[in-house]
């Protein structure tokens, strides 16, 4: 298979804007792959607005306190390699097609599972050949930006150490709901203890009640 020919079977799934409401197709993956997700610590970045840039920015940061990393964006403008990029560099076409050699199998597990009465969705398969690929690398930190699924978002089948949240729109507001903010008391896709969270803008005093735990607004 050469490499039109896999982004055009990659991108031939349930477009990402579409959003498949749940983790459990995303969440069986990184099972029977032997949870990828866990191999490093990742940072979350979620938001309407500026939360590419905001990536960028602590990649670079980690990067130039000597760490290797893992930057996961969305969407791509020219290239699908775009969204995984590895020590700020977007990740070989070699590389692409080795992961999804690899993992390709298991999603084909997935899909036969039929979870939710779905197949595994585009952004739920590219997001989950980030963090095999950042685990093989392997990486010191993944930075992950969320999509558009907010509780339901693919990049959250981690159990993210930091969650940043960049300016929120309406849109955002209500698409993601009062469950997703709720939800951002504990790691995302996880029980354990809540992770820092950093407001990179103040949010509306009514939704100030969905959010315990650790924060921190970082004024811009």
């Amino acid at each position: 298979m050469d490499y039109s020919e896999l982004v055009s079977q990659l991108t031939a799934r349930w477009p990402e804007h579409r959003i498949g409401r749940s983790l459990s197709r995303v969440s069986a993956l990184m099972e029977l792959l032997g949870n990828p997700e866990q191999a490093t610590p990742v940072i979350q970045v979620a938001g309407t607005n500026g939360k590419g840039s905001t990536c960028i920015m602590i990649d670079a940061l980690l990067r130039a306190a000597g760490l290797r990393t893992g930057r996961f964006s969305s969407p791509h403008l020219s290239d699908v390699r775009e969204r995984i990029s590895i020590d700020g560099e977007p990740i070989s076409r070699e590389h692409l097609a080795e992961t999804w050699r690899e993992i390709e199998p298991f999603v084909k597990m997935v899909d036969d599972q039929q979870l939710d009465g779905i197949d595994m969705t585009f952004f739920e398969v590219i997001t989950a050949m980030a963090y095999a690929a950042f685990a093989d690398a392997p990486v010191d930190a993944a930075v992950m930006e969320v999509g558009l699924g907010g509780g339901w978002d693919a990049t959250s089948v981690a159990s993210a150490q930091v969650a940043v949240i960049a300016p929120l729109g309406r849109i955002t507001l209500i698409s993601w709901g009062a469950p997703w903010l709720r939800s951002r008391r504990r790691r995302p896709g996880s029980s354990r203890r809540a992770p820092l969270r950093c407001w990179l803008a103040r949010i509306p005093r009514r939704l100030g009640s969905c959010l315990r735990g650790p924060s921190r607004w970082v004024p811009s």
